[in-house]
């Protein structure tokens, strides 16, 4: 199956922002694994999918109170039980944050179990994610 996008949209608030009045590193990590257990959860039961690591998440840009932010996230990867999401945090037209979530498919005990889905990218840019997911 090809990787299909979601997007949501964020009003950065008080609440979430820092004492530098900038987005909460630990407000946008919450965000962002959402984004990305979002992807996984249209491919898979979310009574069996769980975060496992959340890699690469580095900011470029700040992010200030009263900004709209948009998080896009779609599943890039898949191995036996892994789902690797891709994670995109913009503003305007400022990427903010990038990275992967790696959730994994579980059984009611909590150990990984097959969930039978396969990626199969179709554009370059899907290629390329495809790769650096692979080698998470």
């Amino acid at each position: 199956m090809e990787p299909k996008l979601f997007s949501s949209h964020h009003l950065v608030k008080s609440e979430d922002v820092n004492h530098h009045g900038t987005l909460y590193a630990g407000r946008s990590a919450e965000w962002f694994v959402e984004a990305g257990y979002i992807a996984a959860a249209s491919l898979t039961d979310t009574d069996h999918t769980v975060c496992m690591e959340i890699h690469g998440m580095k900011f470029t840009h700040p992010v200030h109170c009263g900004e709209v932010i948009r998080v896009d996230s779609k599943v890039v990867f898949t191995g036996r039980s892994r789902l690797i999401s891709f994670v995109r945090i913009s503003s305007g037209e400022k990427v903010v944050v990038e990275g992967f979530v790696t959730l994994i498919h579980v059984d009611l005990d909590g150990k990984s179990q097959p969930h039978g889905i396969e990626i199969n990218p179709v554009t370059e840019e899907d290629k390329d994610l495809y790769q650096k997911a692979k080698e998470l």
